[in-house]
Formats: C-alpha cells, structure tokens, sequence
C-alpha cells in the first residue's frame, strides 16, 4: 500500500519514496550511472589503444633514423644522455598505457551479485547464484547497497585507468619533446661539423 501525504489545500499525493514508479528510476538511475561507468573505463583503454598505436608508428621512424643521427654523434655525451632520456620516458609511458587493460581488482568488498567475479567465486553453483540474485532482486535496500557497491567498485577501476593514461599522455609529450631536442641537437652538430 503506497503512503500519502496531505498537502496544504486539502489533496493526497502518493509519496514517491513508496511507490514503483520511482523505485524503477531509481533502479535506471543506477543502471545509468552503471554504464556512464563502464562507458569511461572504455574511453580510457581506447585512449591506451591510440597511445601505443602512436608509439608503434613513433618507434618504427626512429628505428628508420636512428643510423644517421647516431653516426652524427658517436660518443657525444650529451646526445646519450638524451637519448637515454627519451628511452626511459617512453618505455614508463608505454608501461603506462599497458598498465590501462591490466585489471586492478580489489577483492575487500562484501559478495555482490554484480560483480563477475563473485558471481562465479561467492555463490556457489548456478542455482545458488539465481537464487541469490532473485532475492536480492526482490529486496530493495540490499539492491540498491548492491548496485551501490558496484558503482563505487567500477569508479575505482575508471579512476586507475584514467590515471595511467593521463601518465602516459604527460610522458609521451616530455618524449616528443625530448625528441625534437634529439633532432635539433643532431642537426646542430652536423650543421657545426
């Protein structure tokens, strides 16, 4: 039975704290931010993807060039230590990006019927996950701390992601840089020798 409320002139409205209309958008609202969730864990990988497609592009020109700049400036410290620079910078901003599509997953969190792992690790068989599932279902408090916590998990997992990636985006400009510091002095030495 849904509980009403008087307003001031006198007219019964339904409360929408009880009705299941409300309990429904709650449940998409949920549903929603689910998946505005999952939808930035997916632009951060796919930011990853372009990343390391940018490094195998970057990569195979600099293994193309590297002869020349290299006999430019055989046993020239200062190109070394550039050099070493950028390698080391590239490689943590490549890490980075890799770092994107390994999965970090905490395991300090009650068993959740929306978590793929504990599906599988916490309710036993099929039959004891569908009944699981059902009466957690039909219960709407422990629904929605479920989906809650689900929320908050897959939050941190975007989180992490989206700090790899802002990472490797930070050092793959300092390697570009570092690169075209590369370039200008291998240039300026040959211009000079």
């Amino acid at each position: 039975m849904e509980e009403s409320t008087q307003l001031p002139n006198d007219q019964p409205t339904t409360s929408p704290l009880k009705s299941s209309s409300h309990t429904e958008e709650l449940v998409d609202h949920y549903w929603g931010t689910l998946n505005h969730v999952n939808s930035l864990i997916k632009s951060s990988e796919l930011k990853a993807g372009l990343i390391l497609s940018f490094y195998g592009i970057l990569l195979n020109f600099v293994y193309q060039s590297a002869e020349p700049v290299l006999e430019t400036g055989s046993g020239d410290p200062i190109l070394y230590t550039l050099l070493g620079l950028w390698f080391i910078v590239t490689v943590i901003s490549i890490f980075r990006s890799v770092q994107c599509f390994i999965p970090k997953i905490e395991g300090k969190f009650t068993p959740n019927v929306f978590f793929f792992r504990d599906v599988i690790t916490k309710f036993g068989d099929v039959k004891s996950f569908s009944k699981t599932f059902y009466e957690v279902s039909c219960d709407e408090k422990r629904l929605f701390e479920q989906l809650g916590e689900q929320i908050f998990i897959i939050s941190k997992i975007a989180a992490k992601k989206f700090k790899h990636v802002r990472w490797s985006i930070t050092l793959l400009g300092i390697g570009l840089v570092l690169l075209s510091l590369i370039l200008l002095y291998a240039g300026f030495t040959t211009m000079i020798s």
